[in-house]
């Protein structure tokens, strides 16, 4: 196998290092060197270079080094390339320490909490129980299914919805856009995990703050282009929605004179909430490449109708 990375250098290194080891037989190229091109058969990138195909014309799959794909230009890859997500444990681990993080801290008040701190305020507040709690998780991919699995086991009244219906144990699920209103109105703390696609790109207005539940709050870390900021801002000011955790922005970095910086009622963190594992990344590319090779079905493959 003949592989051309074009991402973190130190994750080229240590890539390098592993495959020694466990493919001792694969050509491996960190951008921007790449061998002969005409060799290349693995790409694995965030952004591919310009005219990928015109640079590597035997290409057989392009890899993305996350677990988004929606920052390719289909329009500029031939329609028989295989597209392919990452799709490994590191990702889905982080993406539930942090959405746990974000949504434990939500449910106990702790954007309150940090603020009577900084006003040297002593006043406690009622503690809501975590079965009283409604849950609602927007996306219902592998990342969703595992942070709902998660949020389950600490008693929350989950709720999932997606654009086709899923049965998960422990959750009610809603599907589509008949059924949208219904879930938001039964979710006091909602959860994005979207993909970015063209139905899903600003999604996240005024519309849909108006059908959450009064002092409801949102955690985003869908894509950055889902949430209308401006939106968001009046419904926090209103206090129709009582805070936000906000992992991802469009722009980013956002510029200094942003309201998110200083909001009261925002969490904000810099695209932080998952990002793969070096190992268990490449453990899980080497599986997929195998698969690819052997004829079998690879995991994560873009379906390019659906944008994921």
């Amino acid at each position: 196998m003949n592989i051309v990375y074009k991402s973190s250098a130190e994750r080229g290194r240590i890539w390098r290092a592993m495959l020694a080891e466990l493919a001792p037989d694969a050509v491996f190229h960190q951008w921007p060197e790449t061998g002969e091109p005409t060799a290349v058969e693995y790409l694995v990138v965030w952004q591919p270079p310009e005219n990928v195909m015109q640079q590597f014309p035997n290409l057989k799959v392009l890899f993305s080094v996350g677990a988004g794909a929606d920052q390719f230009d289909y329009s500029a890859l031939p329609p028989g390339l295989p597209v392919v997500r990452m799709i490994e444990p590191g990702l889905t681990q982080g993406m539930v320490e942090y959405v746990t993080f974000a949504v434990l801290g939500l449910h106990r008040d702790m954007p309150c909490y940090f603020q009577q701190q900084r006003t040297k305020t002593w006043q406690e507040h009622p503690a809501v129980p975590a079965a009283q709690r409604r849950i609602g998780v927007m996306g219902l991919g592998m990342l969703g299914e595992a942070v709902l699995q998660r949020l389950v086991s600490f008693g929350f009244d989950c709720g999932g919805w997606s654009r086709t219906l899923h049965h998960l144990p422990g959750v009610r699920c809603w599907a589509g856009n008949d059924q949208l209103d219904a879930f938001l109105a039964r979710s006091d703390i909602l959860v994005c995990l979207l993909p970015l696609t063209d139905s899903t790109r600003g999604i996240l207005n005024a519309r849909l703050f108006s059908q959450l539940p009064a002092g409801a709050s949102l955690v985003q870390v869908g894509r950055g282009e889902q949430l209308d900021h401006a939106d968001l801002l009046q419904a926090l000011n209103s206090q129709h929605l009582r805070a936000a955790v906000i992992d991802v922005t469009a722009p980013e970095p956002l510029p200094p004179e942003h309201p998110f910086w200083c909001h009261p009622a925002i969490w904000l963190t810099p695209h932080i909430a998952s990002h793969t594992q070096a190992d268990s990344a490449l453990v899980a590319l080497l599986e997929n490449i195998r698969r690819f090779e052997r004829g079998e079905p690879m995991k994560g493959v873009v379906d390019r109708l659906k944008g994921y």
